[in-house]
């Protein structure tokens, strides 16, 4: 018979990405936690804004034409951007002034009218 070869990896390299990988799913975690606990309502609103417009924009389309879509962007936007780096820079800072602007409105008018306490633990 043929001669093959041993081939025998190291254990260490396998145990610090598996390591890595639950820091990082750990840290996904607690920040998908405190989004649906309400925590933070400027991220819980933006979850609710990105997942309006995703329903949105899947309703036209199938999912193989939106990672068409994603695929192509994520492959122009860096170049758009290198290209055109200060007018969408500035853009992008006129726009989060006005976001900002805007939010503020929104935090007196509504958020700040939200009572927030502390969860009740149900007696069983």
């Amino acid at each position: 018979p043929p001669h093959i070869p041993e081939v025998h990896l190291p254990e260490e390299p396998f145990l610090q990405v598996a390591s890595a990988l639950t820091l990082e799913l750990n840290r996904a975690l607690k920040l998908l936690r405190d989004i649906a606990s309400g925590r933070n309502p400027k991220k819980f609103l933006m979850v609710i804004a990105a997942s309006w417009v995703l329903s949105i924009v899947g309703s036209w389309c199938n999912f193989l034409i939106l990672f068409y879509i994603a695929f192509l962007l994520l492959h122009m936007v860096p170049v758009f951007y290198e290209k055109y780096e200060e007018k969408v820079d500035l853009f992008a800072e006129k726009a989060m002034v006005e976001i900002k602007k805007q939010y503020a409105v929104f935090n007196v008018k509504v958020l700040s009218k939200i009572p927030i306490g502390p969860l009740k633990t149900k007696k069983v």
